[in-house]
């Protein structure tokens, strides 16, 4: 059932849907829910430990998160002995976040529990045609990801149109 005169926008809204279902099924899945961590805090440690050196802006930006909400959730990673900050070599005036030799442990055993569910859940429900297009899927998400809609699309409006 449409519930847009847009194509795009429905599209959008069961993308938006199967990407929750998804990523609610993958937190079941491994057991995500029932540790320590929420999912903002393995996410940001995942980005320290597989990312370039960052400061916490950089990783608030990288995370689409604000500065202060990125400072929160480092602090419980550093309180855990997850991560550490120090000066940065080239520019002592900015703190880079690192992880540690446990941060990197705990993000190697997170992503290992994500990949072998959805790994299996791949091999057994997909076909070979199936997993093809899952590849070429992957590569358009990355593209939306990093895309940049107009101001008013972001603040879920939409633009006037270009030519009544």
């Amino acid at each position: 059932m449409a519930l847009n005169d847009n194509p795009s926008a429905d599209l959008a809204l069961a993308l938006v849907r199967s990407m929750d279902r998804l990523r609610g099924r993958i937190r079941s899945e491994t057991g995500m829910g029932a540790g320590p961590y929420s999912r903002s805090q393995l996410s940001a440690l995942h980005r320290v430990v597989y990312g370039p050196p960052a400061t916490t802006s950089d990783l608030a930006a990288a995370e689409y998160m604000r500065p202060q909400s990125m400072a929160q959730t480092l602090t419980v990673l550093e309180k855990h002995g997850l991560v550490t900050r120090s000066p940065d070599p080239d520019d002592g005036r900015r703190i880079l976040v690192t992880a540690t030799p446990r941060g990197r442990e705990e993000a190697e055993r997170w992503l290992r529990a994500r990949e072998a569910w959805l790994t299996a859940a791949i091999d057994g429900t997909l076909t070979s045609s199936e997993r093809e297009g899952l590849t070429a899927l992957v590569a358009l998400l990355e593209r939306l990801a990093d895309s940049r809609p107009p101001v008013a699309a972001r603040r879920g409006t939409r633009p006037a149109p270009e030519n009544p």
